[in-house]
C-alpha cells in the first residue's frame, strides 16, 4: 500500500525523488513513549517497496511532555542513503524494509 499523498512531503535524494511520512498522531506506544518515533519512505513517481526507519526519540506529539527535536530533511536523506546502501530496492516489491536507529531511545 502506498502512501497517502495529504500529510507526506516530497524530498530529493541523490537524484532519486521520494516521499516520507511521519503520523501526525502518535500510536498509543508512540504516546508513551513506550517506542520511538518512525517514518516511512517510498520513490515518489512508482511506489514499491517501503522503508520504515525507526528513530532514536520520543514522538513529537507525544503525550508524555518527553521533549523531542522534529525529524528534520536531512535525517531524512541520510536514512535512505543507509538503507540504499544495505539493499533496499524502492522499485522492487515485497515487505518494508527496516533501519533500526534506536540504540539510544530511552
Amino acid at each position: 500500500m502506498a502512501l497517502a499523498r495529504k500529510g507526506s512531503r516530497r524530498i530529493v535524494v541523490d537524484d532519486r525523488v521520494y516521499r516520507w511520512q511521519l503520523r501526525t498522531r502518535p500510536t498509543y506506544v508512540r504516546g508513551l513513549c513506550w517506542a520511538p518515533c518512525a517514518f516511512a519512505v517510498e520513490a515518489y513517481d512508482r511506489p514499491g517497496r517501503k522503508l520504515i526507519v525507526t528513530t532514536n526519540r520520543p514522538h513529537p506529539s507525544n503525550w508524555m511532555g518527553k521533549p523531542s527535536t522534529p525529524v528534520l530533511p536531512r535525517e531524512i536523506a541520510r536514512a535512505v542513503r543507509l538503507a540504499v546502501g544495505q539493499g533496499w530496492d524502492p522499485s522492487s516489491r515485497g515487505a518494508p524494509f527496516r533501519l533500526d536507529q534506536s540504540a539510544d531511545f530511552r
